[in-house]
């Protein structure tokens, strides 16, 4: 009870000093001479308490040492007291009220020690002076103190915490003790908080956050919930959407039992957070099967979801892992990192550098370490890069997967995981088509190998992926916007780049050889809504025609060529369950080997030829439900005006050709 009245008196005072911070300088002189003038009186009746070791009220002509006091003030104004700054007090400072008291001091003794006055002491013209001064000095030193401290309060990123728990009261130890953050309080779910006073702070209801976010000036709520439930943790940030704050988030439980809770741990929010879905506990069982004490590879293992496998497997405990990447610093990036985690020290990391479209260096390296399990993570991913650059996404993604599966199976590999992606179910996209591709690749070489498993493992976007719509959106309201999204009812799925490597193993685990499987990726997300909650959670406001006067706005750029509005993930309509809930299993119409050796050759020599248009029919004519806006290859579309160009010269002026 009595540490919630300090409180109150602790707030009631800041709040006047803070209210009386915006009067005119006029007006804080006039509060500055009058406390002054208070002092001087209180110097008076302390001086004659010591003199004559008695409290009593001034009667007769006492009354002429308190009015003589007065006389400070006007000399305290020409010594200019009244026009230094309070909150930069300081030697100078104290050197200048030193001197002023001591002209006083002369002055106010000399009344009474030489003229004398009946019934004052004159060892009070003495004493006085010195209290006065010792007065002075102390309350400009504390209001100095005071208002130097509210500077860089006011300087500090009011937060609230939410969440009073253990993490909440780890996270407040390391509010408090920082210069950046100024913690107001905290809310809480748990009623018997509520009203309580935690660190010296109050612990709030959540119904009351409006209120204290506009009372108090709230520019930041960190939520220290780290065991809340994805779904509890998407009422709250639904909760705190409207209150115009940024929202930030403690790290995980580990750091948090391992008490590494610091403000510049905190992060911003997880967009996984807005998604409402819980991360299914791995199978244990499964997640070791392919791994444990054995030789894995990973092709693309500098990339997003590569990189995340490898961190993955290597906790896991493999014999040999083999990091595949043609991108040097990616490469370089993956093994630095993998060689810093502990567990590494039972692994024996292997970096090599090369492409999967060299089936020579392929076959080198499968043959050198034989690995028992190949995850094929290696592709070109981005829709408008390789609808732009349709021969090499096609080397890539299909010639690359083939020679590298050929490879796996001339090596005696037991398991090939290939990651695929949701753009391959009736693509309408190079990128979509090419991977479709590589899966048909796969399933007709199931069909022909008896020691090689080969399995497929489709999903949808990975939140935090290179090139994926929340690091965009991420750097776009940093900049302060606009906010680009291709199509106001465009949806997506979502997966967090850990869950889906895990689902990834899992899958791979339960392959018998031919199959697709597919990730349960729960609701698409509409990216506007995404892009709006965003927005929002950041502390900032959405600019739309509702509110002209808001801080970022949304802009619809138009579909991309080759972007659904909608993705799927399955191409028929008869999933098959399996062992873990997030994972169905289907088994699709694929090509023959004759079939899809015969689509390879035209492929080939189409590619060597750098025949686009050839290259986008034989695309079209081995996925059939391949729905394509055409071909936008950026080096076509420079070079095929020209070609033209060349034969209508040559037609017209066969004496005369030239190349234009």
């Amino acid at each position: 009870m009595f540490s919630r009245i300090l409180l109150l008196v602790q707030d009631q005072a800041r709040r006047i000093i803070h209210d009386s911070l915006g009067l005119p300088r006029s007006a804080k002189r006039i509060i500055v001479i009058l406390i002054d003038a208070c002092l001087a009186l209180a110097a008076v009746w302390l001086a004659f308490y010591l003199r004559l070791g008695a409290w009593n009220y001034l009667y007769g002509s006492q009354w002429i040492a308190a009015l003589l006091s007065l006389s400070a003030l006007p000399i305290f104004w020409l010594f200019g007291l009244y026009r230094a700054l309070f909150r930069h007090i300081g030697l100078e400072a104290l050197v200048g009220i030193a001197r002023a008291c001591f002209v006083y001091a002369m002055f106010y003794s000399a009344v009474f020690l030489l003229l004398g006055v009946h019934g004052v002491p004159r060892t009070v013209g003495l004493i006085q002076p010195l209290l006065y001064f010792l007065a002075l000095s102390i309350s400009r030193i504390a209001l100095g103190s005071v208002l130097g401290n509210m500077q860089v309060r006011s300087n500090r990123t009011r937060v609230l915490i939410y969440g009073a728990g253990a993490s909440g009261r780890q996270l407040a130890s390391a509010v408090i003790g920082s210069r950046e953050m100024d913690l107001q309080g905290f809310v809480d779910d748990d009623r018997l908080l509520q009203r309580s006073v935690l660190n010296g702070k109050h612990i709030y209801s959540p119904s009351l956050l409006p209120k204290i976010v506009e009372k108090r000036g709230i520019s930041d709520i960190l939520l220290a919930m780290p065991s809340a439930s994805r779904k509890r943790r998407g009422e709250i940030l639904d909760q705190l959407r409207k209150l115009n704050v940024n929202v930030r988030t403690v790290p995980g439980l580990m750091d948090l039992a391992n008490g590494r809770v610091e403000v510049n741990a905190l992060r911003p929010l997880d967009i996984e957070d807005l998604l409402g879905r819980d991360p299914v506990e791995p199978d244990e069982a499964l997640f070791a099967r392919h791994i444990r004490d054995k030789v894995v590879m990973v092709t693309g293992a500098g990339g997003s979801i590569g990189s995340e496998l490898c961190r993955q497997i290597l906790r896991t405990g493999p014999r040999t892992l083999i990091l595949f990447e043609q991108n040097e610093y990616s490469l370089y990036a993956i093994d630095r990192e993998l060689k810093a985690i502990e567990t590494c020290l039972r692994t024996t990391l292997v970096p090599l550098l090369g492409s999967v479209r060299d089936a020579s260096r392929l076959a080198t390296i499968l043959d050198a370490w034989r690995p028992d399990t190949l995850y094929h993570a290696a592709a070109y991913k981005h829709v408008p890069l390789v609808e732009e650059n349709i021969a090499e996404g096609v080397w890539n993604n299909v010639f690359g997967t083939y020679r590298t599966a050929l490879a796996a199976c001339s090596a005696g590999v037991e398991n090939f995981v290939l990651i695929s992606t949701d753009k391959a179910v009736r693509p309408t996209n190079v990128m979509g088509a090419t991977k479709r591709l590589a899966e048909l690749s796969l399933q007709a070489l199931a069909e022909e190998s008896n020691e090689t498993r080969f399995s497929m493992v489709r999903f949808g976007n990975v939140l935090g992926s290179s090139g994926s719509v929340v690091p965009l959106f991420r750097s776009q309201i940093s900049r302060g916007g606009p906010l680009t999204i291709t199509h106001p009812e465009v949806t997506r799925y979502f997966m967090t780049i850990p869950e889906a490597a895990q689902l990834v193993i899992q899958a791979g685990a339960m392959a018998e050889g031919g199959e697709v499987f597919l990730l349960d990726m729960g609701e698409p997300v509409r990216v506007a809504d995404l892009a709006y909650k965003m927005i929002e959670l950041s502390g900032s406001t959405v600019k739309d025609d509702n509110n002209p006067d808001g801080d970022i706005e949304v802009t619809i750029v138009g579909l991309r060529p080759g972007e659904k509005l909608h993705e799927e993930l399955l191409i028929g309509d008869d999933p098959i369950e399996t062992r873990h809930p997030l994972i169905l299993k289907s088994r699709e119409a694929h090509m023959s080997m004759s079939e899809f050796s015969a689509v390879m050759l035209g492929l080939e020599g189409a590619l060597e030829r750098f025949d686009t248009h050839a290259i986008h029919e034989l695309l079209k004519r081995a996925v059939p439900e391949f729905r394509s806006s055409g071909v936008i290859d950026l080096v076509h579309m420079v070079t095929q005006p020209r070609s033209e160009g060349r034969a209508v010269r040559q037609t017209a002026q066969p004496e005369r050709y030239e190349v234009e």
